[in-house]
């Protein structure tokens, strides 16, 4: 039985996430991507403001998500990156994601990933981390 490739997070290339937004993210890449960072469709229905029901609709009809959407979890894919970085541990990023920050109002950082605001300001708050700036 061969062992699964890791995940490869995608480049911070301006030029080619500008196109992969307009041109829309798929499903499948949405469910590879919700496999490695261990967020549930749930949870992408709330984050991306749809039901559940939608986006298993963008799954069956084998449809991209629109910009506004594929934005939205190309921010999410690259934060995630940069707390793994930041972290130097998936599984240490992934805690830290569940635990409530004072520095980000008492509530868990995945709670802001549904504005762009939110996920700007876990951004900022790894940026502290990464440079050892603690509130």
């Amino acid at each position: 039985m061969s062992t699964p490739k890791p995940y490869k997070f995608i480049d911070d290339d301006d030029i080619n996430l500008t196109n992969m937004v307009r041109e829309g993210v798929s499903f499948t890449y949405l469910n590879k991507l919700s496999d490695h960072i261990h967020l549930g469709i749930d949870e992408w229905a709330s984050y991306l403001h749809l039901s559940e029901r939608t986006i298993q609709r963008y799954k069956k009809e084998k449809k991209t998500f629109d910009p506004i959407y594929s934005e939205k979890i190309v921010l999410i894919e690259l934060l995630y990156k940069k707390g793994i970085e930041v972290f130097g541990d998936e599984e240490k990023f992934y805690a830290w994601m569940d635990f409530k920050s004072i520095p980000l109002g008492g509530v868990k950082p995945k709670e802001l990933l549904d504005t762009s605001f939110g996920i700007s300001m876990i951004r900022d708050e790894l940026g502290r981390i990464e440079h050892g700036i603690l509130a």
